[in-house]
């Protein structure tokens, strides 16, 4: 897929790009924030693995697919689940990256609108690590899913209680599939090619993997996608400037004849 996708004579993103070192300092501080306030709130263990069970019950209960089935599938083969595992631990966060580095460089006004949608959808998935500890799947007994990543390779995550990296009690919400549905949603916005659908190939595969891995519930993506359309409907997109041109008057015909011959 392509991100050169603006015909010919489509209109340029003329929006003043912002200072590179401001962008920098302030993207990274609050992924910071968010990692540190992810660990601030890490400890509720008890009450994560009580709402997981709810989590689980709630899924069956309105009629979800079984995460099991996804599984089932990637485990046909070693080599399926590795590349699962492996998407999983490597996709994610330079993806987003990317993404924005190239919003930056070539549409910086669409740089700013998906700057801030992340922002407010990061914030609010901050909020939800506090006020509901999740345990992801892979460490729920009895549902017959297995930690695709401990078994098969590679593997993010050690055990819960060594790892001082990150609060693997905070399946909910996705935020895998969250920002990989903006990736797709920004470059669909900011690139006119017929093919920039495909770009939500990208959250379907996501989805897929961080289900078929154990990783998070189907729920856990579900309030990620009401939290970005919440975060859209929030923040305005960049629109392209009205052409100032005053349209030019149609001369039909009749006005010739009626106007009779010049003086």
């Amino acid at each position: 897929m392509n991100a050169r996708s603006e015909p010919a004579g489509a209109e340029p993103d003329s929006t003043v790009r912002p200072p590179l070192l401001r962008e920098f300092l302030l993207v990274a501080g609050l992924f910071l924030v968010y990692k540190l306030g992810r660990r601030i709130a890490d400890g509720h263990t008890s009450d994560a693995f009580r709402d997981a069970h709810r989590v689980w019950h709630l899924e069956r209960a309105v009629h979800l697919p079984s995460e099991t089935d996804v599984q089932s599938a990637l485990l046909h083969g070693d080599a399926l689940v590795h590349l699962a595992n492996t998407y999983y631990a490597t996709v994610h966060f330079p993806a987003t990256v990317a993404f924005l580095v190239w919003l930056y460089l070539r549409r910086p006004a669409h740089y700013v609108w998906a700057r801030r949608v992340l922002a407010l959808v990061t914030s609010a998935a901050l909020v939800l690590t506090f006020t509901f500890p999740l345990a992801p799947p892979r460490m729920l007994t009895g549902t017959g899913l297995l930690d695709t990543a401990r078994i098969y390779g590679p593997s993010v995550y050690g055990p819960p209680a060594d790892d001082h990296l990150s609060n693997q009690f905070a399946a909910m919400p996705s935020l895998h599939f969250g920002w990989a549905l903006m990736v797709a949603v920004g470059l669909i916005a900011a690139t006119r090619s017929r093919w920039r659908w495909l770009w939500l190939l990208h959250p379907l595969v996501t989805l897929a993997v961080i289900v078929g891995t154990a990783n998070h519930y189907w729920l856990d993506s579900i309030v990620a996608a009401a939290l970005l359309v919440t975060a859209l409907a929030v923040v305005h997109s960049p629109h392209r400037a009205p052409d100032t041109a005053p349209p030019r008057p149609l001369l039909l015909p009749q006005d010739t004849v009626l106007a009779g011959p010049a003086r």
